[in-house]
């Protein structure tokens, strides 16, 4: 049983862990799409300033919680404030509902990985490939076993022999294949089938902005959705950095740090867009950039790698393979925050802890997987989006549950324990606090409000 609570060994392996957390999936399927549908630029534009001063207020304050209570998200929210214990509770529940679908979506890129390593590109290309695949009673459990088998090998290992020790091995490497494959994808020619379209052509389409028929609403449509994203590429209101701020060194530079994982995860983002909008557009056009989520990683993708014939195999090979690495990263911080949960509430070991919710995990994402077979359905969600068992999971966990969570973070933070409570933390080895007038007004007025609007849109009451 741990008694002493373990540390990264310095911030270089802090660093990469939270980075690894926050350079997951939503980054490299969700952001891409996004930026095509929002303008281009523009959504560059304004989630650049959101990251800088909305998602900046979220991550300091979780780290310094963490750090400063020495507690996973189930328990520190209780040692700021007794009554608001409640929200630790809360907190703790976003990571257990995302740890099941997240995994079966890890087994679907592990699939894809195996698919394109073994030479079967062609038939992955296939209109009905992925939803055959997903509609297998069988295929999908065993990746998702396979995927969650691997993410618990890690977090059973600890802290620095797995989380840290992972972190400083894929990240490097992650990082390696973002900007190869996005240098290749603006190299990419079209031929005549393509009306020779250039990769160029799509990283103009990607960077430039473009308001042309755009009013007020639909800018603040693109403001939502680069806020929403937020959430999925920063790991905040989910437990996982207030988790991981726990495990940093109270002698380590801390703003120093959440400045190096916003501008890896931020610049990892926009490499996303360079890999994936470029390459699409020039095999697909218009046409292709309007494919979301599942849509585009595992149905437009998959085209344009066997568009490019044997170089297709290759970089299609290498860019799950790289994807993988991002989701195990993220799913690993997943774990851990539940994980570490159970250790300080129920003081059980971490073996254990572990064990009992990767077990869990493993039963509800089969639950998860029967959603597309024999417990298929379909539900229209507050939002407007048709829905099954993984959407539910989803919507529920990163629409509803993390602005709440979010919500009451800025409550507690900005008018019951006053933004000195982090702000001491993050200055108490006489570091300066870069962008602190910005941080109160943020934490105070801003984000809450923003948050709040998130919330009803989510909801379906604004549109």
């Amino acid at each position: 049983m741990e008694k002493k609570r373990n540390t990264f060994s310095g911030s270089i392996g802090f660093v990469l862990a939270a980075a690894g957390s926050a350079v997951g999936l939503g980054n490299i399927w969700r952001f891409p799409y996004l930026a095509a549908k929002n303008g281009g630029g523009l959504f560059l534009v304004v989630y650049i300033i959101l990251a800088l001063t909305f998602g900046f207020t979220l991550l300091v304050s979780e780290v310094a919680i963490g750090r400063k209570t020495k507690q996973s998200c189930l328990t520190a929210y209780g040692k700021i404030n007794k009554r608001w214990g409640w929200l630790g509770g809360l907190a703790g529940v976003v990571p257990f509902i995302i740890f099941p679908y997240y995994c079966v979506i890890g087994g679907w890129v592990l699939k894809y990985c195996v698919v394109f390593i073994t030479g079967q590109e062609v038939e992955a290309a296939g209109d009905t490939f992925f939803t055959d695949f997903i509609g297998n009673n069988f295929e999908p459990i065993i990746f998702l076993a396979l995927f969650m088998a691997a993410t618990c090998f890690v977090v059973y290992r600890g802290v620095n022999k797995g989380i840290e020790a992972m972190s400083k091995i894929l990240m490097p490497v992650l990082l390696f294949f973002v900007i190869g494959i996005a240098i290749f994808s603006l190299t990419i020619q079209g031929g005549d089938a393509q009306n020779g379209r250039t990769g160029m052509e799509g990283f103009a389409k990607y960077v430039i902005p473009n308001v042309e028929g755009m009013g007020i609403v639909d800018f603040l449509h693109v403001v939502m959705d680069a806020m929403g994203q937020l959430f999925y590429s920063i790991s905040v209101a989910m437990g996982i950095m207030i988790t991981y701020g726990s495990y940093c060194k109270d002698d380590s530079n801390l703003m120093k740090s959440v400045n190096q994982i916003e501008i890896f995860d931020t610049l990892v983002a926009f490499l996303a867009g360079v890999m994936i909008i470029p390459a699409v557009y020039v095999f697909l056009g218009n046409d292709g950039l309007e494919s979301a989520g599942p849509g585009l990683m595992f149905i437009a993708l998959p085209k344009v790698f066997t568009e490019m014939g044997v170089a297709g195999r290759i970089f299609g090979s290498i860019f799950f393979l790289m994807v993988l690495f991002a989701a195990l990263t993220s799913s690993v911080s997943i774990l851990e925050a539940v994980a570490s949960g159970i250790i300080d509430k129920a003081n059980v070991s971490r073996k254990k802890a572990t064990i009992i919710e990767t077990v869990i995990g493993l039963i509800l994402g089969i639950v998860v997987c029967f959603g597309y077979t024999i417990w298929k359905f379909d539900v229209l969600l507050p939002n407007g989006s048709h829905a099954q068992i993984l959407d539910i999971f989803d919507y529920v966990s990163n629409n509803i549950l993390m602005p709440i969570v979010a919500i009451g973070t800025c409550v507690l933070i900005g008018w019951l324990a006053k933004p000195r409570y982090v702000i001491d933390e993050v200055t108490k080895n006489g570091e300066k606090f870069n962008r602190k007038m910005v941080y109160i007004a943020m934490v105070q007025y801003v984000a809450p409000a923003l948050l709040f609007i998130l919330l009803l849109g989510s909801l379906g009451i604004i549109k």
